[in-house]
């Protein structure tokens, strides 16, 4: 398993989602989406794991605005550009991936 866990330092869910693979001894890699964001490869992957309304973070005052644009094209560039309008946390083993902490999911993937 090559897991890896995009969050948000503060986002308790994403804490939450280290504690599960850490208390089974998973290895992951824990990437800081404020600082380090998403590359456009990764931001697909996900997209077509999960779809592109389950990638943004409902909660975020922007979040109509993305909903708002003409098309996903738009929608992936805009969430590009702003990785904090992507709801975390974003845990992806190879091209599986999930949004927010879906425990019976990851037990799927062991």
């Amino acid at each position: 398993m090559n897991i890896q866990i995009f969050g948000k330092n503060k986002c308790f869910d994403t804490k939450k989602a280290e504690r599960w693979f850490k208390e089974r001894r998973i290895k992951y890699q824990f990437v800081d989406l404020g600082r380090y964001g998403m590359s456009r490869r990764e931001l697909e992957s996900v997209r077509a794991a999960v779809g592109l309304d389950a990638m943004l973070d409902e909660k975020d005052p922007d979040a109509p605005l993305v909903q708002y644009l003409a098309s996903n094209e738009a929608r992936l560039e805009k969430l590009f550009d702003c990785p904090w309008l992507i709801k975390t946390p974003v845990v992806r083993n190879g091209r599986q991936a999930t949004v927010g902490y879906c425990p019976d999911v990851w037990k799927t993937w062991e």
